[in-house]
């Protein structure tokens, strides 16, 4: 990565889902839409309206299964950054709240996670003491970022 990362440039965008796959999908439910519309309105054959309401399903289907293989990769990542998260606050918080650490939400921890070493025990500390739970936020007050470049 060329450019150090912050809170502004942070989210990744992969090209190949968000600018190939999702427009295409989206151009393919809308093809199904109006077909369904144009059959229905004009041919009122029952065998190509069933045919036209299949693909409108599987168009339906095909989002559906983009939006979840995205929701279920970053589950795991979230999982995965509590893991190593929770092994970084025994190592850099201070005794008093290494007890809490099971208090921090994951939606904590995660925007946390970009704060660094120095700049985390303070931040932690504030987090849990206003109940912060904001991803946006919690990332807006991190000084000094950490990137994090293995994200998905």
């Amino acid at each position: 990565m060329s450019e150090q990362q912050n809170f502004a440039n942070h989210a990744k965008i992969v090209p190949a889902f968000h600018y190939f796959l999702i427009p295409l999908l989206l151009f393919n439910l809308a093809a199904s839409v109006y077909s369904v519309y144009f059959v229905a309105r004009h041919e009122g054959g029952s065998f190509s309206l069933f045919a036209v309401i299949a693909n409108l399903i599987l168009a339906i289907a095909l989002i559906v299964l983009a939006f979840l293989a995205r929701v279920f990769a970053l589950g795991v990542q979230d999982r995965v950054i509590r893991l190593e998260e929770r092994l970084r606050y025994q190592q850099l918080l201070p005794e008093d709240l290494k007890p809490r650490i099971n208090e921090f939400s994951i939606h904590q921890i995660v925007a946390l996670r970009f704060a660094s070493d120095a700049e985390l025990p303070n931040l932690a500390r504030k987090v849990l003491q206003e109940r912060l739970r904001s991803r946006k936020a919690i990332k807006q007050m991190i000084q000094n970022w950490r990137a994090d470049s293995q994200r998905i």
